[in-house]
């Protein structure tokens, strides 16, 4: 292995671990975290791109950072975003939620928001859905997962005191809803995935 390999390997390793610290303790989006972590270590230095680590390796980070300085709150913490998770998506059955992000990978910390996807043909019956429920909401956009065509809606509003995001795609998007991750994790849960998840972590 040459040195500038080791060098870059490093440099990886402690940005990952800089941007981990950020999303455990304050709730920073991985993007932002990364940003942020690049600075922090290199300042205002050129990146390189294999210097860059990607977000599996900052999940993995974050994992490591929560078992060492939230052991003994952060397992509680996500249960409690996970029950919610899927009592809200019992209530947006009709949607076809799908969980997504940190409280689906086990990260979610004291910080956390609840992310979900819809799939449906019209972003404003599920509009109409929340104002039926007196829910107040904001309306913004994010990029489609797939990385191609519009960006799609987002609706995000406080409920039972948490953030949460509900991403609307259309209906035919749901085929693509389900991948799973080069490491083998599924990347989204439907509501029975997300029930026997719970039903695991109860059991142990």
């Amino acid at each position: 292995m040459s040195n500038y390999s080791s060098e870059s390997e490093l440099l990886r390793a402690e940005i990952a671990a800089a941007a981990a610290r950020m999303i455990a303790e304050d709730g920073a989006d991985y993007g932002t975290a990364k940003r942020k972590a690049v600075k922090q270590v290199l300042g205002n230095a050129k990146v390189r791109g294999d210097v860059m680590p990607d977000n599996a390796q900052i999940e993995n980070e974050v994992r490591i950072y929560n078992e060492l300085f939230f052991g003994d709150t952060q397992p509680a913490r996500l249960m409690a975003l996970r029950r919610l998770a899927l009592r809200l998506m019992e209530e947006l059955a009709s949607f076809s939620p799908y969980l997504t992000g940190a409280v689906l990978n086990g990260t979610a910390g004291e910080h956390s928001d609840i992310h979900l996807q819809l799939f449906t043909d019209s972003a404003k019956d599920v509009e109409i859905f929340l104002l039926n429920k007196n829910v107040d909401f904001e309306v913004s956009e994010r990029s489609h997962f797939n990385g191609r065509g519009d960006p799609v809606e987002t609706i995000s509003f406080m409920w039972k005191n948490e953030g949460i995001h509900l991403a609307i795609y259309a209906t035919d998007d749901v085929r693509g809803a389900v991948r799973t991750a080069s490491s083998g994790k599924v990347e989204r849960a439907d509501l029975n995935t997300l029930r026997i998840l719970i039903q695991e972590a109860e059991n142990k």
